[in-house]
């Protein structure tokens, strides 16, 4: 059967933390380098991990927990909704899954995922957990330790190339809530075609990449606006 998306244009969105702040998601940005009173060096590098095992599941754990029980917002609803008309690529840097809650059914997650789990001796083994904690003693089916299915700072981001790829033919490109300074998700916006209409909505749109159109304000504010524009 062929692919009725091949015929509709294709829309990309890149989307970071901003895009789950209105879900009540804390970001790290906005909370002065700390999440939930933890510096990155503790909770989000392979150090911390050999250093500090039983810290990092905690951390996650309760990441996990309050990710799960946050519930979608207009705007992740809205970019859903661009799936009546347009083939719709998202590649996120958020390790929540309220893309996929909210009806989009292309993701990719740069960074990782909250809900999964994954081997440490083998990182094709990757496990969906839901809500449900890792424990220190937790193990794969090789024996081995399971940590969060997170890619954490100074690891290699293995999807970029295939997220590189999905914007080459893109027809719009819609970056949303990342103010485009974390790399190298943030090196993504390059691979735009020049031909392609591009926005930047964000909450701080300062940084707003050249040949861009500056979008500013709350994602679940002008996201839903923006895509009624695009369906009408």
């Amino acid at each position: 059967m062929p692919d009725s998306s091949a015929s509709r244009p294709k829309i990309v969105v890149l989307s970071g933390a901003g895009m789950s702040a209105p879900s009540g998601l804390a970001t790290f940005r906005d909370s002065n380098g700390l999440w939930a009173n933890h510096r990155v060096e503790d909770v989000a590098t392979p150090e911390a991990w050999h250093r500090n095992p039983q810290l990092v599941l905690d951390f996650y754990n309760q990441r996990r927990v309050q990710a799960c029980a946050a519930e979608p917002n207009a705007g992740h609803c809205a970019l859903a909704d661009l799936e009546r008309r347009y083939a719709v690529v998202v590649i996120t840097q958020n390790v929540d899954n309220l893309h996929e809650r909210a009806g989009s059914t292309r993701v990719i997650h740069l960074h990782g995922e909250l809900t999964k789990a994954r081997s440490t001796a083998d990182e094709a083994l990757v496990y969906d957990i839901g809500a449900k904690p890792i424990r220190l003693g937790d193990r794969c089916e090789r024996g081995s330790q399971l940590r969060p299915h997170i890619v954490w700072f100074g690891e290699a981001v293995p999807l970029i190339e295939d997220a590189a790829d999905e914007l080459r033919d893109a027809a719009k490109v819609l970056v949303v809530g990342t103010s485009l300074q974390v790399y190298p998700a943030a090196g993504l916006v390059s691979y735009a075609p020049a031909e392609a209409e591009k926005i930047h909505a964000d909450l701080h749109t300062a940084h707003c990449p050249f040949g861009f159109r500056a979008l500013p304000g709350s994602v679940e504010a002008t996201l839903p606006a923006l895509v009624r524009e695009w369906l009408a």
